[in-house]
């Protein structure tokens, strides 16, 4: 092999080398900015947590407010609507689960498990404030409240997914119960979402 063969080629793989390095850095800045949108707006990241003044709220009825770009539905209940729920067999429940970030993962589904305790209230005993996601688990329609569908709790019209007073999937195609997220009283009259 001549010196001028050896020469020629360390020049074609520095060539090729350069090449594969400029193509890398060119698709990576294409796609940055198609990966870097998914990731949640300011917006959204400055109300990671917020608070809800509840004290205006009357029993029998809930408000909803937007928390991380979806409706949150905050309801005061009826005693009706709490031994509705409180009715219900477990067994009977299309998804058992109790779908509350505040407690552990896998917990059933009866109404305690899904409700909110307010300040000096005992673990385990019924609450009349229920905080949940207002997204139906099946498409991420929002349901219709204020005792709407079969089980007078909320009902999806666009697909026709039934939940009862806990926000619990009772009938359709919804695969889960409406979501609790992590939610505390910070007061008597103060609800804190995140």
């Amino acid at each position: 092999m001549s010196h001028a063969e050896d020469h020629e080629g360390t020049r074609r793989d520095f060539l090729y080398f350069a090449t594969a390095g400029a193509g890398a850095v060119t698709a990576g800045a294409a796609i940055w900015p198609l990966v870097n949108q998914m990731n949640p707006s300011a917006d959204v990241q400055a109300l990671s947590s917020i608070r809800v003044d509840v004290a205006n709220v009357e029993v029998g009825t809930q408000i909803s407010v937007k928390f991380l770009g979806k409706p949150v539905f905050i309801r005061r209940r009826t005693q009706e609507e709490i031994d509705e729920a409180n009715a219900v067999d477990i067994s009977d429940l299309p998804d058992p689960l109790a779908r509350n970030a505040n407690i552990s993962a896998g917990s059933p589904a009866t109404d305690p498990n899904r409700g909110l305790l307010p300040p000096g209230a005992e673990a385990g005993s019924d609450s009349e404030w229920l905080v949940m996601m207002g997204v139906c688990t099946h498409l991420g329609c929002v349901p219709l409240g204020d005792g709407a569908g079969d089980f007078d709790g909320w009902f999806c019209p666009c697909h026709g997914s039934h939940y009862d007073t806990a926000g619990r999937i009772r009938k359709g195609p919804a695969p889960e119960n409406l979501p609790v997220p992590l939610a505390e009283f910070v007061d008597d009259t103060t609800i804190q979402l995140g």
